[in-house]
This record gives structure tokens, C-alpha cells and sequence, in this order.
């Protein structure tokens, strides 16, 4: 009798009968794809539910799909993280593990990430646009409820709601096949399409823009470079450095009301000109947790 026999689907069987695992890098291909699909639904499918019960500024109601909304991309996060501890696999070989050495690191790229939209806004400011005003962030930290509750909205409400997805999760897995530079294209378009929706809610910052105007257009363009910021930021410390550097900018934004097309495109060319140093300073490296 013979010890081994192959199955119709082509796995070799031992004595035991336990199939062989697929090779690591097929299941992050289907990891990948299981992600996009549980983030992109579980976001569209709240958000258009607040959009039909008329925005968050009309009907209390559309609060709490709106904000379910913003957790999409943690949510695809932890079932893939799930499905790979019970494989027994590795995580992806251009994953950054984390360690507390590099928490210096991911506050000094916090402060790069403010930084961008600081530069931008007062450069604009010297150009003809609008004046700087302490006024304004006071008034967006009140409308929060105080200086406690911005900050956790702030760090929760898309940092943490989004960054262990596309950075932790995306990101190494299509760094398997592609570069860091095509990555990164591939992350920006893909977070702008993620975000169309929220310019059909009442009362987001989105929907104040308006998708067909100068400032919509921009935010949407915008995605790219703030994609290739953050990524760069991961690339050098890690999550806890993609997480700073995105509440660093949306924090930033919010506290100077950023809204005007100058503005933003200041901030979309300084943002550029900083990923080209940061990327072109730092060489990626295969690395596994």
C-alpha cells in the first residue's frame, strides 16, 4: 500500500492525510483581497446608510453608521490578523514590527507630519490667502467638547480607525510583488475612492467641500501624497510612526479650518517635496517580526 497519494487538486497527501499549506505569499495575495472587500463594505454599506437617513447634520441617527464607517479598514485589519495566527504563518517579510526604540522616531515624524500642513498654510497666508487664526482652533477644539475630547477624536477617528489596515495590512502585503513608490500610488488612489462616499453626508468636512469644486478635487488629490507620507513614516518606525503622522496632519488641518484650494494645494506640494527626501533618505529592507 503506498504512504502518500495526490489528491484531485493536486496537494500531496502524507500517511496523515493533512494537506500541505499553501505558500505564505498566496494567502496575503487572498488576504489582500478578503481586506479590501471587508473595508471597502463594512465603510460603504454604514455610510450609506447615514447618507439615506439624511447626515449627521440633520438626524442624530446617521451618528452612529457614520462613525461605524470610519472602522472598515480596523475591522479587515483583525480578521486577517486572525485568519494568519490560525495558519501559523509569519506576518508579510516588509511588515516593520514594532518596538519601543522607535517611538523617538515616530515623534519626530509626528512633528514632520504637522509640520507640512503648518508650512503650507503660513506660506499661503504670506501669499494672499487666508490669514492664520488662534480663534479658529479654539472654536474646533470647543465644537469637540474640549482639549481631551479633540485629541482622542482626533487619534481615533482615522489614525487608529484606518492605519492598522492600509499600512498594517495592505501595505506589506502588496510590497510582496510591487515597489514602495508603486505601493503608494496603489494606497492613494485606493484610500480616495474609500472616501467618495463621505462627501454625500451631511455634515462632514467632505461634504462642506464639495466634490466638484476646487477643494474637493483637491482633497481627493491630496490622498496620494498624505498615502506616500504616512507610508514613509511606516517604513521608518513602524505603525505607532504612520499613526502619529496621520493624526499629526488631520489635527493640524482641522485646528487651521484648511478649506481653501491655495491652502491645499500648498499642502499637497510641500507633502510631496517631503516624501521625496524621506524616501529617497531611507532604504526599505525585508524585514520579519
Amino acid at each position: 500500500m503506498p504512504t502518500s497519494r495526490t489528491a484531485s487538486h493536486g496537494t500531496t497527501l502524507g500517511a496523515s492525510a493533512h494537506p500541505v499549506a499553501p505558500a505564505p505569499g498566496r494567502n496575503y495575495r487572498a488576504d489582500l483581497t478578503l481586506f479590501m472587500v471587508i473595508a471597502f463594505a463594512v465603510s460603504w454599506l454604514s455610510w450609506g446608510t447615514a447618507i439615506v437617513l439624511g447626515g449627521t447634520e440633520t438626524n442624530e441617527a446617521a451618528n452612529a453608521p457614520y462613525m461605524l464607517g470610519a472602522f472598515g479598514p480596523l475591522i479587515g485589519a483583525f480578521v486577517i490578523r486572525v485568519r494568519r495566527r490560525r495558519r501559523g504563518e509569519p506576518v508579510p517579510e516588509h511588515a516593520v514590527p514594532f518596538r519601543a526604540a522607535l517611538l523617538l522616531k515616530a515623534v519626530l515624524l509626528l512633528v514632520l507630519g504637522s509640520a507640512t500642513v503648518l508650512a503650507a498654510a503660513l506660506l499661503a497666508s504670506r501669499a494672499g490667502g487666508p490669514e492664520l487664526s488662534l480663534d479658529v482652533a479654539k472654536d474646533a477644539v470647543e465644537d469637540f467638547g474640549g482639549p481631551a475630547a479633540f485629541l482622542v477624536g482626533m487619534l481615533v477617528s482615522g489614525p487608529l480607525s484606518e492605519e492598522p489596515g492600509w499600512r498594517g495590512t495592505a501595505y506589506p502585503r502588496l510590497r510582496e510583488k510591487l515597489g514602495t513608490l508603486q505601493v503608494c500610488l496603489v494606497l492613494g488612489v485606493t484610500w480616495a475612492v474609500w472616501h467618495l462616499p463621505l462627501f454625500f453626508i451631511d455634515g462632514t468636512v467632505q461634504h462642506d467641500l464639495g466634490l466638484a469644486t476646487p477643494s474637493g478635487v483637491l482633497f481627493v488629490v491630496s490622498n496620494i501624497p498624505m498615502a506616500m507620507l504616512v507610508t514613509a513614516a511606516y517604513e521608518r518606525a513602524g505603525i505607532a510612526a504612520s499613526i502619529a503622522v496621520h493624526f499629526a496632519v488631520n489635527a493640524t488641518m482641522i485646528l487651521l479650518a484648511v478649506e481653501e484650494p491655495e491652502v491645499q494645494a500648498m499642502i499637497l506640494g510641500i507633502q510631496a517635496l517631503t516624501v521625496t527626501a524621506l524616501l529617497l533618505t531611507h532604504r526599505t529592507g525585508r524585514q520579519r517580526s
